[in-house]
């Protein structure tokens, strides 16, 4: 088959496509035929060798996310079936024609979904899901600041929170993308200037502050983030774009009552993958099929192009999720 190689650490250049063996399914997996897989942020950081990829998972192969039609069944398989279209996370190898995946792990694409739009989902989506209602406790009522909300993560986002009936806020690096993010259920936003926003999100909420803090970005935000939080807030820190390191005041975080909390999908043992998997699976895939919830598809480049495609979704001109598509 022909996947994507990771051929040395570097640039975008790195990548080429290759043939390589095609994966056989075992006990409880099935083989996808892929048809579009989408990219993400730490693609670009296996890329550069700043993000291996976990035990199990191809080293030189990036791609975390897929929609595809099942090809065939290992032993044990009673969950799915050869033809079902089907979606979901894996620890990497997506950019590739075949993809071997545990059952359990794979979800059917709701109708009215095409394949590149259903790539564009589980990342995003299940991300987003995970950290704000599941984790952070997000209910009706309170707000919620979604950094990057033109990123795919923070397009999700602010789609769930309004069909939780939470207020949300937003960041962006341009006006444009928050104008764009409010036809997806914004209700404000605030460009940072140099790195700053605390004092307009709190002007927004009469200075009560956010309930909830979704951060996909990391270093300097989280400081900043926890003087607009309300009291008893909760943070969760998703993305390191912006740096590793923060300084915090943790006098605020004492007297305010703050809750702070990382989280990363893609290390977790396969078990916890499954139960996230089927919560996601019973809670938020109706809201596809009745349109409530949409996938945002900025660009879509062919497998080809996956060099092209690291370009442009490195250069944060994208609003939403940046697709390969595969032959």
């Amino acid at each position: 088959m022909q996947a994507v190689v990771i051929t040395r650490p570097g640039g975008p250049e790195v990548l080429q496509v290759v043939e390589v063996p095609d994966p056989r399914p075992g006990t409880r997996e099935i083989l996808v035929s892929v048809r579009a897989a989408g990219l993400n942020r730490l693609d670009l950081l296996q890329r550069m060798g700043l993000y291996p990829a976990p035990p199990g998972a191809p080293a030189d192969v990036p791609g975390v996310e897929y929609a595809g039609v099942v090809e065939d069944c290992g032993y044990g398989v009673s969950l799915h079936k050869k033809g079902d279209r089907v979606f979901g996370l894996v620890g990497g190898g997506a950019y590739a024609q075949y993809l071997a995946v545990h059952e359990s792990t794979a979800m059917p694409i709701p109708g009215g979904l095409s394949d590149v739009e259903a790539a564009a989902v589980p990342e995003a989506f299940v991300t987003a899901y995970d950290a704000m209602l599941l984790q952070a406790g997000l209910r009706r009522g309170e707000a919620v600041l979604i950094h990057a909300v033109g990123s795919g993560v923070g397009s999700a986002a602010v789609q769930i929170a309004a069909c939780t009936g939470a207020r949300a806020i937003g960041t962006a690096r341009s006006a444009r993308k928050l104008e764009l993010a409010r036809t997806w259920g914004l209700n404000e936003g605030t460009v940072p200037v140099e790195g700053r926003f605390a004092d307009h999100v709190l002007s927004l909420t009469g200075q009560e502050g956010v309930n909830v803090v979704l951060d996909l970005v990391g270093g300097a935000y989280v400081p900043e983030s926890m003087k607009c939080m309300a009291s008893r807030g909760r943070m969760i820190v998703v993305g390191l774009v912006a740096g590793a390191g923060a300084e915090i005041d943790l006098g605020l975080l004492l007297r305010k009552r703050l809750e702070l909390r990382g989280t990363v999908l893609r290390a977790r043992a396969l078990e916890e993958k499954i139960a996230l998997t089927e919560k996601f699976a019973a809670a938020v895939l109706p809201f596809f099929s009745s349109g409530r919830l949409k996938p945002v598809v900025d660009r879509v480049f062919p497998l080809k192009e996956a060099a092209q495609a690291h370009t442009y979704l490195a250069s944060n001109e994208n609003f939403g999720k940046v697709v390969l598509e595969v032959p």
